[in-house]
């Protein structure tokens, strides 16, 4: 797993693209029991390194009803961004999440983290991603 780590952090596949240049962000562990699969990271959280480490992250710790310190074990928690990067500011509000990000590293990061029992999908890109065609047929 650190090996992979290790790649995900190094990887500039997208980053003729990125106003701000890459900096992946993301936390993971083979013992990982929870993921959460999000947009990308904002602004602040690209300029800090830490994912969800803005006012969206305090949200959802309130929401989740655990610490920070909680939050940031990775034994807990695993944070895959759809995009690992902040993809910069677009006419109203951020880019979407690049493209070649969750294709490129969420299979062999998902396949590393056995302990995973729940994921929370956060956002639209995150939702239609993992659950398209996956509705209930009427």
């Amino acid at each position: 797993m650190e090996d992979l780590l290790h790649q995900v952090r190094q990887c500039t596949t997208c980053a003729a693209f990125l106003s701000l240049g890459p900096r992946p962000l993301l936390q993971a562990s083979i013992r990982s029991r929870i993921v959460i699969i999000g947009q990308a990271p904002g602004e602040k959280t690209h300029q800090r390194g830490i994912p969800w480490d803005d006012k969206s992250g305090d949200r959802l710790r309130d929401w989740l009803g655990v610490t920070r310190e909680e939050f940031y074990d990775a034994s807990l928690f695993a944070f895959l961004p759809m995009g690992f990067c902040y993809p910069g500011k677009g006419k109203s509000g951020d880019l979407p999440p690049r493209p070649e990000c969750a294709p490129q590293w969420h299979p062999a990061l998902l396949a590393k983290m056995p302990a995973i029992q729940l994921t929370l999908l956060i956002g639209m890109y995150a939702q239609t991603a993992y659950l398209e065609n996956r509705h209930p047929q009427r």
